[in-house]
């Protein structure tokens, strides 16, 4: 498997490239909706221009990685299926679905997945682990009323995308999350008591944004990952990776 990026989700797929050596994964580029810079985006869709084009003269499988929150869905009532008209609320979004359809038409074999927040070890530090954890240890925490994330463990989404490539998935997308997206408040209040700290709270009322994606197609495709939506699954995550911070 060739991997183009550095980042935390990079160093983890490297774990099973062997294995699928006809593969490339592009783990590079915008990773943040705080993004704004043109720049950024117009670096990266260069980036995914030019690898889908090689890998379709090469015959290689490209793997892109997408997004499955609220920057490509919206706010889903019902849980967000791959088919759906996706609703994308920002640039970030618009992006993303920007360079799906570039992969989807570029003549390369391919594979989209959708990915919610995921959760891992070596994460930057805007990102939503890290940068929850220094606020809690600096005493004082923001906690957005009305958001909410689903974390996925960086070892599921591998697990998905080695069983997705090991039965030749191709040319379908694919949602990789939990499937339950919790309060901002709960995620809070989880990484605290695995801390065992107790900051103060600043509450900032926000719009309700909660977006719920399907992984039917995923259990269906990939059976090993029917744990994703126990109960006790966010906590087990963050027993895992907390400590790591």
């Amino acid at each position: 498997m060739e991997i183009i990026g550095r980042g935390f989700l990079a160093g983890r797929l490297a774990t099973i490239a062997d294995r699928h050596p006809t593969v490339t994964v592009l783990a590079a580029g915008v990773s943040s909706t705080r993004v704004r810079s043109g720049a950024e985006f117009r670096r990266e869709r260069e980036l995914v221009c030019a690898t889908a084009a090689r890998c379709a003269r090469e015959g290689r499988a490209l793997v892109f990685l997408s997004t499955a929150a609220q920057a490509m869905y919206g706010h889903t009532e019902i849980p967000a299926r791959e088919g759906d008209t996706v609703a994308p609320d920002s640039l970030y979004g618009r992006h993303k679905a920007d360079l799906e359809r570039v992969v989807l038409r570029s003549g390369a074999p391919w594979l989209v997945l959708r990915l919610s927040h995921v959760v891992g070890p070596g994460q930057r530090p805007h990102q939503l682990l890290p940068d929850i954890i220094r606020q809690i240890r600096s005493g004082v925490v923001r906690v957005y009323r009305g958001a909410h994330r689903d974390l996925i463990d960086v070892l599921d989404v591998v697990r998905a995308l080695d069983g997705l490539l090991s039965q030749g998935t191709l040319e379908e997308v694919v949602n990789v999350a939990c499937g339950v997206p919790h309060p901002a408040q709960t995620i809070v209040r989880g990484i605290e008591r695995h801390l065992d700290l107790a900051p103060r709270h600043e509450y900032v009322d926000v719009s309700p944004t909660l977006t719920r994606v399907s992984i039917e197609k995923l259990r269906a495709l990939v059976p090993a990952v029917h744990s994703l939506s126990d109960d006790d699954y966010l906590d087990r995550v963050l027993e895992r990776y907390v400590p790591l911070y």
